[in-house]
C-alpha cells in the first residue's frame, strides 16, 4: 500500500501539469482523451496503483478488457492502442460536444435533436481537418448539418470578421447544399465547430478529426490559462488575435514592429493620437465574449520594445492583438498566466469597466 501510495502521489505530481486541459474534461470521453497525453509509464503506473487499491476490496474482478466499458481500465487500453500506429481513435458523438483529438466520431440520434453542436480546438500551431462521411439525413425534412470556420460563443465569432480571411458566409460550409456525398473543410485556426439539426431517430454521421501543422498561426484559442506564445506576421496585411478565456496576467517580453520590407521603406516615426493609425501595432483586449471588434481596448503599443511590460485583466476574455499593415515583419512574444481571485482588479464605479477589471 505504501508503494501505491507513492506511485499515485508521483502521478498527481506528474498530471498536474496538464491541469489545464481540465476545463475540457467535462465527461469519462474527454477525461479519456485528456489521459492519451500521458506518457506510457505514467499510464502503466497509474494502472498498477488502481489494481493495488482494488485487491483489497476485491473489485479487481469487475475490471475487463472490454468495448463497452467506461472505466479506467478501458481509457487505459484505449492509450496504449493509440500508441500503435494502425490504431484510429473512435467514440460516439454527443448532441453537445468538445473535441481536442484526432479520430472518427459518430453521432446516431436517439430522439429528433434540433440544436447540436461540436466545439474542435487544436494547439496553436495547428489548423483543423474535418470530413462529414457516412451521411444518414433528411435535408427536405429539414435536418442539416453544417461545418463552421471559427467558433460562435453567445451569438459572437472567433475569429470576428474583421480579423478573418473570409466573408462570414464563406466561413460556413453546409452539407444540404452540396451535391457530393462527403463533405470536407479546413480551418484557417486551431479552433472549429460544426452546428447539426436531426429530427429523425437512427440518423446521424462521422465525424472524421485530422490536424495539420501551421507555420504562421494566427487567431488562436488558448486551451491553457497560462503559458507563453510568439506571433509572428510576415509582410501580410492581416489582424491575429491570441485569445484567452480566463482572467489573466499578460507580460509582453518582446515586441519587434516596422523592419522594413526592403533598403527603401522604413519605419514610421510619426506619432499617432494612440496606435490605430500607425498601421503595425499590438493591443490588450479584455471583454466577456469571443468577439475582438467588440470587446474593450485595454493598451496599445506601436513601438518596438525589449523588457517587461504587463497588465492584469480580469475579465472573461483576455486578447492579445497584432495589426499589421504588411510592409514588415512584425513580432510580438507574451507570457500569460492565471490570477488568483484574489488578484482579480475591483471594478470601478460608473465606468466602462464595469463588465470586466483591468490593472
Amino acid at each position: 500500500m505504501l508503494v501505491c501510495l507513492s506511485v499515485c502521489a508521483a502521478i498527481k505530481a506528474a498530471t498536474s501539469q496538464d491541469a489545464h486541459l481540465l476545463p475540457f474534461c467535462a465527461s469519462e470521453n474527454t477525461c479519456g482523451e485528456t489521459l492519451l497525453r500521458m506518457s506510457a509509464a505514467l499510464r502503466a503506473q497509474l494502472f498498477l496503483c488502481l489494481i493495488s487499491l482494488l485487491s483489497g476490496t476485491g473489485l479487481t474482478r469487475y475490471i475487463e478488457d472490454n468495448e463497452a466499458s467506461d472505466g479506467l481500465y478501458s481509457l487505459i487500453s484505449l492509450a496504449q492502442k493509440r500508441e500503435s500506429e494502425d490504431f484510429i481513435f473512435r467514440r460516439p458523438l454527443r448532441c453537445l460536444d468538445m473535441l481536442a483529438t484526432e479520430g472518427y466520431f459518430t453521432f446516431v440520434a436517439s430522439r429528433p435533436q434540433l440544436a447540436c453542436a461540436a466545439f474542435i480546438i487544436a494547439e496553436p500551431s495547428e489548423v483543423i481537418s474535418l470530413e462529414l462521411s457516412d451521411v444518414s439525413i433528411d435535408c427536405s425534412a429539414g435536418d442539416f448539418i453544417k461545418i463552421f470556420d471559427g467558433w460562435v460563443l453567445k451569438g459572437e465569432k472567433f475569429p470576428s470578421s474583421n480579423d478573418h480571411p473570409l466573408l462570414p458566409h464563406e466561413r460556413y460550409t453546409d452539407y444540404c447544399s452540396s451535391a457530393a456525398s462527403s463533405v470536407s473543410g479546413q480551418s484557417s485556426q486551431n479552433v472549429a465547430m460544426i452546428f447539426f439539426r436531426i429530427h429523425s431517430p437512427e440518423s446521424g454521421f462521422t465525424l472524421v478529426v485530422k490536424k495539420v501543422h501551421n507555420p504562421f498561426p494566427c487567431n488562436i484559442m488558448s486551451q491553457s490559462p497560462e503559458g507563453s506564445f510568439t506571433m509572428v506576421m510576415p509582410h501580410q496585411r492581416r489582424n491575429c488575435s491570441f485569445s484567452i478565456i480566463y482572467p489573466v496576467e499578460i507580460r509582453l517580453t518582446d515586441l519587434s514592429l516596422g523592419d522594413a520590407k526592403s533598403n527603401e521603406i522604413s519605419p514610421l516615426r510619426q506619432k499617432w493620437p494612440g496606435c490605430s493609425g500607425s498601421g503595425d501595432y499590438v493591443e490588450l483586449l479584455g471583454g466577456n465574449g469571443v468577439d475582438t471588434s467588440k470587446m474593450f481596448p485595454v493598451a496599445d503599443l506601436c513601438f518596438s520594445l525589449s523588457g517587461l511590460a504587463q497588465m492584469k485583466i480580469g475579465c472573461d476574455n483576455s486578447v492579445v492583438r497584432l495589426v499589421s499593415s504588411g510592409n514588415y515583419i512584425n513580432r510580438v512574444t507574451f507570457q500569460y498566466r492565471l490570477l488568483d481571485q484574489n488578484e482579480i482588479p475591483k471594478t470601478r464605479e460608473n465606468s466602462l469597466e464595469n463588465f470586466c477589471s483591468v490593472e
